[in-house]
This record gives C-alpha cells, structure tokens and sequence, in this order.
C-alpha cells in the first residue's frame, strides 16, 4: 500500500488555513493534522463550515486544538503522529494591535517559532514550510513590481518584526539542525470565510448599508496599494512548492540559504481602485472620503508589494484570476451574510 502523506498545519482554523486544507483535500490523497489555539483569529466555524460542504474530508483530518506558545506535550505529539511536511500559519497577526500592544505579539510569535521547530527537530519531516509575510521588508516605492526574494529585511512594525524574527529563528534551525525550510512570503489574501475587519470586506458590508467608505491616504493624498490573492490560489501555489521543488539543504562550510518563494497576486490596486471594483461588481453607487492616514501611522506602510517572477517563470499561475476570485467572494458573502456582520 502506497504510503499517504500526512501534513501538520498550524493555524489551520484561520483563514488562510482552512483554505489550505481545502486545497490539500481536492488536490492530493494527504491526510491533514491541524494544530489551533482556537485565541486569535482562528475560528471553529471556518471548519465547521468546511465540513458542512465536504462532509468527507472529516476521514482524512484530525484537529488538535493547542496554544502553540507552549511546547508540545509528549500525549500530544503521539495525537499527532507521523508526519511528512509541516506548513507552519500560526501566529498572531494584526498590524494595528502589535502598534497598540507590542510585547505580546513578539513574545507569542517568537514561542511558535521556536516551539514548532523544536517539534520539527524531533519528527523530521521532509519538508517545514514557515508562511511569512511581505511586510517583513517594509513598503515599497510606488508603482513599484515589488520585493524580490532575498531583498533586505527591514520591518515596519511590531507585528512584521515578529514574523522577521520568526524567518531568523528558522534560518538558523535549518543552517544548525537540518530543518528542511521553505520560506514563503504573501501578502493580501482575501477569500470566503475571512474575518470582516478586513478591508475588502469593510468595502462590501458599507456598499450593502449603502454607507460611505474610508479609503486611506497620505498627507499629500496618495492613495496606498497592495496586491490582493485569493487564499485557495496562494494555498495551490504551496502545494504547487511542495509537490515540484524539494527544500535546499545546507551543506557544511558552504555560504548559502533555504529556499524562499514570494506568492503575490497578479494585479495592484490603490485602495480606491479596490473600493471601485467591488463596486461594480455588486452593481452598488460607491460613496467614499479620502483621508490622512499614514503620515499618523508610521508603522503602517503605504505600499505593499512583492515581486512573484520566480515562482511564474517555475511554471505556476494563478488557477482563478483576481476578478473572478472577488466576484465569487462577494456572491458567497451574500449568500452568506452572517459571515460578515
């Protein structure tokens, strides 16, 4: 009997998470072991929801609720089992709440690193993806194509500092112990089941109530931007990763580095380009006031961006394309409406 991969995904009840265990259940025969504190912003009713619609994937996927702030304990690890890949999500992650309250999300982020690479050293499994972020190297010019991989790290904020020491943490596990790291870095996910905080979703409940909408600026009235992906495309994009291109392993007096791949979406808007677009697709009169944003906020930077050349020109695209992924969202969040209240 052919041996069945089995994937410990932290943060699987986020949603980016459940997006990723619903690529990993269409497109292989894995079994997943999904790790959550069920704290932050991972959600029970994300995988309820999943479930609801794909009752059979419930064969394939254990939950383990744990904070992984705190090691494993030895009951837990034998939960968990045999595994073949970690994609490690977990991690507090909201810009504005690490500028409020900093310690505890460096303090928490740093626990998970080290806590779930400590797991990884034990285990050994062939492959620990780290899901990192565009924001660990700060903002880029405007019009810019964005940050390549490997361009100076130079966070902006407490939040974007963690996940920059998370990235360290995890350079030195696979230089010292063989941690068979990936690094990926992504930015602007959006997607069904996404928390309502979240700015296209703010754009959608406002043009719903027939509210007027905020879009954020500088002092001099440039409008920031960011690339947006769909959280089902970026999570094809890890398997697309996992499946093709096994991790560099470093080799003894060598000056070299783990594999890392920027996954960004195909197109960069402004916020306003944003608040038009979903406009239109909902056929609704788009209300809105620009306002000074950024020069009162140093740690959120204007423009975002990376630049996806590398992992294009490997042979992956998007499977569905920006505009469509929005259209679906928003049809579902209709259809869905308690989702975004």
């Amino acid at each position: 009997m052919e041996n069945i991969k089995r994937v410990c995904l932290t943060g699987i009840a986020g949603s980016i998470g459940v997006h990723t265990l619903s690529q990993i259940m269409k497109n292989t025969d894995w079994e997943v072991v999904g790790i959550a504190s069920f704290k932050h912003r991972g959600w029970s009713d994300r995988l309820v929801q999943h479930f609801k619609v794909h009752p059979d994937d419930v064969k394939r996927t254990t939950i383990i609720t744990h904070d992984l702030s705190a090691p494993f304990s030895e009951m837990t690890k034998k939960k968990i089992g045999k595994i073949d890949y970690i994609i490690n999500m977990a991690s507090l992650s909201d810009v504005e709440a690490s500028i409020q309250n900093p310690v505890p999300f460096i303090e928490n982020n740093i626990a998970v690193i080290l806590n779930i690479l400590e797991f990884a050293r034990e285990v050994k499994p062939e492959v620990f993806i780290q899901i990192s972020t565009d924001e660990v190297m700060g903002a880029i010019s405007k019009n810019s194509s964005g940050h390549k991989e490997w361009d100076a790290i130079i966070p902006s904020n407490p939040y974007s500092a963690s996940k920059a020491c998370q990235e360290a943490i995890a350079i030195s596990y696979w230089r010292s112990y063989g941690v068979p790291l990936i690094i990926t870095n992504t930015m602007n996910n959006f997607g069904e089941m996404q928390s309502a905080s979240k700015y296209p979703v703010m754009i959608q409940k406002a043009l719903m109530k027939d509210e007027e909408i905020t879009i954020h600026a500088s002092e001099n009235g440039e409008l920031g931007s960011r690339f947006y992906i769909h959280s089902q495309n970026f999570a094809n994009a890890l398997l697309f990763i996992l499946k093709n291109y096994p991790p560099h392993i470093h080799e003894p007096e060598k000056v070299d580095k783990p594999d890392r791949y920027n996954i960004s979406g195909d197109k960069q808007l402004n916020n306003l380009e944003l608040a038009q677009l979903i406009a239109k697709l909902m056929n609704k009169e788009l209300k809105y006031k620009i306002i000074n944003f950024h020069s009162k906020r140093s740690g959120h930077d204007l423009h975002y961006g990376l630049d996806s050349t590398k992992l294009k020109e490997l042979g992956w695209k998007s499977p569905v394309d920006f505009e469509e992924s929005l259209k679906n969202v928003i049809k579902w969040q209709i259809a869905h409406e308690e989702w975004i209240k």
